[in-house]
């Protein structure tokens, strides 16, 4: 009970807090355009977003100084907060990993996409993950361990509720269990981890679907949803949506998060690095509605879904175009 009455004082503060903040309606394509200057904006987020220097876009651009598509790359993309994926099963290696990526945030707000649960992307383009669930549940362990009490957001396992329908019921129940565990687990790192938990996108599945798959993954003892990630439906779709999942959950605790990464142009029906997208809303967390908790770039922009190139790698076209269109 203490914690829950202490999130709910987070986001009556948050709500004071987000006054002065960006109003959805007036953010635009055209504000990526600026370096990442986050005011801290809520309690339940401290900001400012974290830069990550070790980005595969950073690496790029430090790497091709004299590349035509460069400039346009490093201004509108690779100044910009984005988040770091933890998609390998690497028990060996992923709390330090962790622990340094934590330590190199400093003062800033990290976002880690955690991305490994067993029968990824129903053996998609992203398949992968741990091998079983108690391996999994180990996994999540080893992060908590390295984010310990270091404010972080999480985004965990996208698509993993909005895809579940290649499991069979019992695989679902598993899946919704596993999902459960993880997200006590990581709270339990520390009170300034933030957990949000997958809501797919609005042209998916109904909100009152979406919600129930939610509840039953433990969404309750985490801090929200996440919407779009990997997708292009517009903020103001997500925000509809995202909104009607949090009524039909009905806990006033729960809050928004909207992956802005690649959303600029809206979505033309299709998912993978399909042409014509462009960037969207810079990642904030003054987002000027007390639901929203922050519009982030989960998904960084240039890297692939896995037809341009093999998932999550960086192509230069890709980055330039949504810079660009």
């Amino acid at each position: 009970m203490r914690v829950r009455i202490l999130r709910r004082w987070r986001r009556t503060t948050l709500a004071g807090l987000l006054g002065a903040g960006l109003a959805l309606a007036g953010l635009t394509p055209a504000a990526t355009a600026a370096p990442a200057a986050e005011p801290h904006a809520s309690a339940a987020l401290p900001g400012p977003l974290y830069v990550d220097p070790d980005s595969q876009v950073r690496r790029w651009t430090a790497a091709n100084p004299g590349d035509w598509r460069q400039p346009v790359i490093a201004d509108r993309i690779a100044s910009q907060p984005q988040a770091r994926w933890l998609s390998q099963y690497n028990p060996g290696t992923v709390q330090q990993e962790v622990a340094g990526y934590m330590s190199a945030a400093g003062g800033s707000l990290p976002v880690l996409s955690v991305y490994g649960i067993p029968n990824r992307d129903c053996g998609g383009a992203s398949s992968g993950g741990a091998p079983d669930l108690p391996s999994y549940q180990n996994w999540i362990r080893l992060i908590a361990a390295g984010v310990g009490d270091h404010p972080v957001v999480i985004i965990l396992e996208t698509d993993a509720l909005a895809l579940e329908d290649c499991l069979d019921q019992a695989g679902r129940d598993a899946r919704h269990a596993a999902l459960r565990q993880a997200v006590t687990t990581l709270k339990a790192a520390g009170p300034q981890t933030h957990v949000y938990l997958d809501g797919g996108h609005s042209a998916w599945h109904s909100p009152g679907d979406q919600a129930a798959r939610l509840a039953a993954s433990g969404v309750a003892d985490a801090d929200g949803v996440f919407t779009n990630v990997s997708n292009f439906r517009t903020t103001a779709q997500e925000v509809a949506y995202g909104k009607q999942i949090l009524a039909a959950l009905g806990d006033p605790d729960l809050n928004l998060v909207v992956d802005t990464s690649r959303n600029g142009n809206g979505s033309n029906g299709q998912w993978c690095d399909p042409s014509g997208r462009a960037l969207g809303a810079a990642p904030t967390l003054a987002t000027g509605d007390d639901a929203v908790d922050a519009l982030l770039w989960v998904k960084p922009p240039g890297e692939a879904d896995g037809c341009a190139a093999r998932a999550g790698q960086f192509v230069p076209d890709l980055a330039y175009a949504l810079a660009t269109n």
